[in-house]
């Protein structure tokens, strides 16, 4: 049995964060990294847009948007330092009708809320900065930017194991136990002991949570987002990213246009109910988490709420044509034939018993246990900032 001060579970950006950040402010103490995959950020953390949000979308007051601004100019500043390359190209959020522009002129008030650098663009002013976007309005967001969250994962973990920090790779947790005098992790082939556990487990947060003795009323629901790269030919056809006007009830962004770091493209994410929380095909199925997910009442709650909304993420998951027709919307010259495969995401989405989307960060604990149970973006964005706040938290 190996013993530590400190133990993240978890190796995505927020818990890798998480790890540097205690390091620098406890630099004597042994912090491990307990993670189930064979290398750090393989979910979440590794499998998204790569945008850096501005904090536009976030109610006024809540965690999201305070940890959003702080995190943009800590992701920056954390790159520059490491020479991680990155981009703030903006963002042009456009309205193709007028529900969207009143929906529009909503998100326009919410980002002067949130100290968010913002203008309102009309219909020539939108063409006249992108002519290959259609739509009546814009809202464009200055600060958003790109970077590969990917990298920025590799170089905390690196700077991790190199401040003396340990890092269990391929250990997957089958027992947490809490007594008196610490937490005993116990995994197939190795057991360690902790004064305090920190959780960020992400698609996994509730299950890490049940094990430590929690009762949590909600759990994680998976949902799968496609994404497509844009053929070589087709990536200059804009130079912001080009986002749609959300459902302000969903969490979900919407299917959008992303430059990416290498000068590619990328389009998407769909955002389907997946069977499997790591399910990244689009036939991934996995029997436990498809039982689970099916007894879960919540689910059907939730379903029931948003059925039309549902079938058009399944439509667009299952014919190119739809998610054509959605991205057309507002970028009429992209055809299917313009695209193809590039990868999945699914994304962990805590849903409450009752059926309602827990939208804002969400954390629990016991007395020698805390736990990130629910980090939606822009956790990525925000990660280092999560990490103080988790931190302050508890004392640390």
């Amino acid at each position: 049995m190996e013993k530590f001060d400190f133990v993240v579970i978890g190796a995505g950006i927020v818990g890798l964060a998480t790890a540097v950040q205690l390091q620098a402010r406890r630099p004597q103490a042994r912090i491990a990294i307990v993670e189930k995959e064979e290398e750090v950020g393989s979910h979440q953390s590794g499998h998204n847009s790569g945008v850096m949000h501005a904090g536009v979308y976030y109610e006024p007051g809540s965690l999201k948007a305070k940890l959003c601004a702080a995190g943009l100019i800590r992701t920056i500043d954390f790159c520059r330092r490491h020479e991680i390359p990155f981009k703030q190209c903006g963002k042009l959020i456009v309205a193709t009708n007028e529900l969207e522009s009143v929906r529009l002129q909503d998100l326009s008030a919410r980002a002067a809320q949130n100290n968010v650098r913002c203008a309102r663009l009309s219909r020539e002013e939108l063409k006249e900065r992108e002519p290959g976007v259609s739509g009546i309005a814009a809202l464009h967001v200055h600060d958003t930017g790109i970077v590969d969250y990917g990298e920025i994962c590799r170089e905390m973990s690196a700077l991790f194991i190199q401040h003396g920090g340990k890092i269990f790779l391929e250990t997957e947790l089958l027992h947490i136990r809490e007594d008196d005098a610490g937490v005993a992790l116990v995994a197939l082939d190795v057991e360690l002991r902790a004064d305090r556990v920190i959780a960020c487990a992400g698609l996994h947060a509730d299950r890490i949570a049940r094990l430590a003795g929690l009762k949590p009323n909600f759990s994680v629901v998976p949902f799968r987002g496609d994404f497509y790269r844009l053929a070589k030919q087709k990536c200059d056809v804009v130079q912001h990213l080009i986002y749609p006007v959300p459902d302000p009830r969903l969490p979900f962004l919407g299917i959008h246009l992303t430059p990416t770091i290498d000068g590619g493209m990328t389009v998407g994410p769909s955002a389907v109910l997946a069977l499997d929380r790591e399910g990244y095909g689009k036939m991934s199925f996995s029997g436990k988490d498809a039982f689970e997910m099916l007894k879960f009442r919540g689910l059907w709650r939730l379903l029931a709420r948003y059925p039309r909304a549902g079938l058009t993420e399944v439509i667009n998951s299952i014919s190119r044509r739809a998610y054509t027709g959605a991205l057309q919307k507002y970028c009429p010259s992209i055809e299917p034939h313009d695209f193809v495969s590039h990868m999945s995401g699914v994304r962990a989405q805590a849903v409450a018993n009752n059926g309602e989307l827990i939208h804002d960060f969400l954390m629990l604990g016991t007395d020698r246990t805390t736990h990130v149970c629910n980090a939606p973006s822009p956790a990525a964005t925000a990660a280092l900032p999560i990490a103080d706040s988790i931190l302050d938290s508890i004392g640390l």
